[in-house]
Parts: structure tokens; sequence; C-alpha cells
């Protein structure tokens, strides 16, 4: 019996994951143009892979209860081969025989003496549904509540307890479950149109997405965005209202000079480079790493803007570098995070980090957020932004920075110039002066927004 090409494709970027710390976002492209794929074997290879690593950790639970071993225990080749089936077996339609049958022929390729072994485990998981499995696997997990909670919506327990305190800083934490939910979903792939470089507009691309005016979904989406040479790109939502936010905080005036202190990969640049165009402002990139600094200058070279784009630390920028010596007007800083936001994306993500990158990462923020503010020109604004609803990288960092930074920032009502922005109104919590956007609530990445004003 043969093994699916999907299969194949699915079973490689997750061994590229284990063993080499790939990233699927970017191998399985790769991997299912190599291979050929057809339109509906790329899907399945997506849909396997994505789905394989969100549930890894519940999976992991299942596969120990039915070989009634540790999965430490098991050869990770042969561990990944069984967690690609248990996915097709509880989460896919895909026929019993067909997840059984070639997760056997996999292993007998790879190694033969396990294939009777996968055979009895995935066997054994096929005979109970999911929700039978669920309580299994709660049953048998020790700990409080939050550890269990861990196991069966596949997180690391330490990042569901964050996420809880982030919930519970507006007062939702009766929202966890359904934010670990989302978490575990397929998201849609969401473009945005840059605003002012093409007749069409995001309606007449697509459907319109919920809030951002610049952003829609439509079928065969990278197709799309290669027809457009660089003025559709993916971008979530989330993504896109961060930077808006930043452009549309007041009117532009011409001349105004722009910094994208954290620019790499580019999408956020790339939104405000046209943003820029339009308003007749200069616009200016840093990026740490060569190689993202290079796909800075392809986000951007879809714009007839010249954007000089800086390769060094952020924490050394000087503005009269880009010729503004007064200063910046406007400052974008998309701080390095822990990504918690983006793991229905980044699945792989969860598995990686670690509570001990937390202090550290709210350091360097706390570094770049002085840079960021150093450089701001008098009445400047500064937006700073995460990929995370981490308290300690969201509140934490700015409180220390606002402490820092007393009587020469204050910030803005962010809430305020978003929901000014959005096409219909964002269900949001606090007192305004910051934005908590979640996955489960608004559909987009839990991009945290605030705005700040140099007042001296």
């Amino acid at each position: 019996m043969r093994v699916s090409p999907a299969r194949i494709v699915a079973f490689e970027v997750l061994e590229a994951v284990r063993a080499d710390e790939a990233y699927a976002n970017l191998l399985l492209p790769n991997r299912i143009e190599r291979s050929r794929l057809s339109e509906a074997d790329a899907a399945l290879a997506t849909e396997l892979t994505y789905g394989t690593l969100r549930l890894q950790g519940f999976y992991d639970a299942i596969i120990a209860l039915a070989a009634d071993r540790p999965t430490d225990r098991i050869d990770p080749p042969v561990l990944d081969i069984l967690r690609l089936g248990v996915h097709q077996l509880l989460a896919t339609r895909v026929p019993t025989h067909a997840a059984v049958n070639e997760s056997v022929v996999l292993a007998k390729r790879l190694s033969p003496g396990a294939s009777g072994f996968v055979n009895g485990v995935l066997r054994t998981v096929s005979r109970s549904t999911v929700e039978e499995w669920r309580g299994w696997v709660e049953e048998e997990t020790s700990g409080g509540a939050d550890a269990k909670l861990a196991a069966v919506a596949s997180h690391p327990e330490w990042i569901v307890r964050a996420l809880r305190a982030g919930l519970a800083h507006e007062g939702r934490e009766d929202e966890l479950e359904a934010l670990l939910a989302a978490d575990n979903a397929s998201p849609r792939v969401n473009l945005v149109a840059l605003p002012g470089l093409g007749d069409e507009s995001p309606a007449e691309l697509g459907d319109p997405d919920r809030f951002s005016p610049i952003g829609f979904t439509a079928g065969r989406p990278l197709e799309l965005v290669a027809a457009h040479e660089g003025r559709v790109r993916v971008q979530d939502e989330g993504s896109q209202l961060a930077a808006l936010a930043l452009t549309r905080a007041r009117p532009v005036e011409p001349g105004e000079r722009w910094l994208d202190l954290c620019s790499g990969p580019g999408g956020k640049t790339a939104v405000l480079a046209a943003e820029a165009l339009a308003g007749d402002a200069v616009l200016a990139a840093n990026e740490l790493v060569p190689a993202r600094a290079e796909l800075v200058r392809r986000a951007v070279a879809g714009v007839p803007l010249e954007v000089h784009v800086r390769v060094g630390d952020g924490r050394t920028v000087e503005a009269s570098e880009f010729g503004a010596p007064g200063g910046f007007d406007r400052i974008l800083l998309d701080a390095p995070c822990t990504g918690l936001g983006a793991l229905r994306r980044r699945p792989e993500a969860r598995w990686r980090k670690l509570p001990t990158d937390v202090p550290e990462l709210t350091a360097l923020q706390g570094e770049l957020f002085d840079a960021a503010a150093a450089q701001l020109a008098p009445g400047g604004i500064l937006a700073y932004v995460t990929c995370s609803p981490h308290t300690a990288e969201t509140h934490g960092t700015l409180g220390a920075a606002l402490t820092r930074w007393a009587g020469r920032l204050e910030q803005l009502d962010t809430a305020a110039v978003v929901q000014s922005i959005v096409r219909e109104p964002l269900d949001l919590a606090g007192d305004g002066r910051t934005v908590q956007l979640w996955p489960h609530r608004h559909g987009t990445d839990a991009m945290f927004i605030a705005l700040l004003q140099r007042t001296d």
C-alpha cells in the first residue's frame, strides 16, 4: 500500500519541526511546492501538519494511555507517525482504515519493527471517541485545574496561566476555554490591500474584514497575492489595526518622519509605507537580523516610496542617522515578545517557549521602549505593540516605562483611535488607554496596542 503524498509531506514537516526546530509556516509551502501537490492534497497536508502541531500535547497524553508507556520511551519518528495518525482519527473525516493503514506503511518504511506497535496503538485510539479520550486524559492528569485544562486544551500549563491572567486583567477570566479553543482552530488566511496603491477596494477583491478597513479574505489567496505585485499581502487583521492605529491617530502633516523600529519581516512596514506615501511622509525602518531586513525591503518593494532600511540594534538608533535630527514624528515599536498571541498560526511555538523567556524579553522590551521614546520629536506619537497578551509584556512593560518617562510621555486614548478606524465597533475592555485584541473575541491574533505622545 502506498502512502499519500500529503501524508508524506506532513510527516516530513513534523519531523523537521521536532528535530531541527524548523518553522512550519516557512517549511510547509516549500515542501508542498517541491512535491507538486494538487490543491486537495496541499489542503490535506496543511490540515494534518498544523492540526497535529496544535494538538500535540493532547495527542501525546492519548498516545501514552493507549500505548501504556510515556511518550519519551517511544522513538521520536514513531511518535510523529502516531501523532499524525491520532489527528486523522480524532479530528478529521479521514476513514479509520486509511488513517491506520497508511500510518503502518509509513512506519514500515522508517522503522519496520515498529509497524505492529503503531497498528496496535492507533487501533486502540480508534475504538473511542475524542470526548471519551478527553475525559480519560483529564482524569489521568495530576495537578490542579490549570494542569488538567492544559492537557485537554493542548497548551503548556504556564501558557494557560498567562492567558488566564491576561483575561482576568479585563475581568473576563470566564473566556479562557473559548480562547484556548480559538488557539486550536485553523485561522483563515487574511489579506491586506495596501491603501492608495490600486483601483480595487477590499470589497472588490473579496469579503471585507469585519474590522480592518484595508483587510479582506478571498478564495485562492496566494494566487491573488501573486497577481497584485506587492499591493496585496497576507496579513492578520490585528496587525493591520496596529499599524493603522499609529498612522491614523491624527491627520498626517506633509514631511513627517516615521520609524518602524523592529520592522522584520515587514508586514506592518508595508502598511506604514502606503500610508506614508498617501500623507507625503518619510518612512525609515530598522531590523537587527540581515535576512529579516531583506524581507522588509521585499515587503515595501510594491510601494513607490523610498524606505531607508537600517540593519542594526534598535537600541542604538539615532534619528540623525535618518536625517531627522529633531526626532521622529511617529514610531512603531512592534517589540520582540513570546508570540503567545499568534499560537494558532505558529502552533509549534507553544512547545518551544518557556516561562524563563519572559524576563529576558521584558527587559529587552523596556530597553527598546526607552530607545524609541528618546528618538521621538516633541509631540511625536509612539505605538507600543506586542503579539502577546502576557501581562508582563503588555501592562508590565508599559507601566514600568511610563514610570521611567513620567512627565515626558502621556498615554493617548488608544481605544478611541482604534474604534474610529474599524468598520464595526470592537468589543473592548479596560480604560481605553490600551487595546487588547483576542482570537476568540475578534478573530484576530492577540495584539496589544498602546499609543503614547511625547510631551516635553
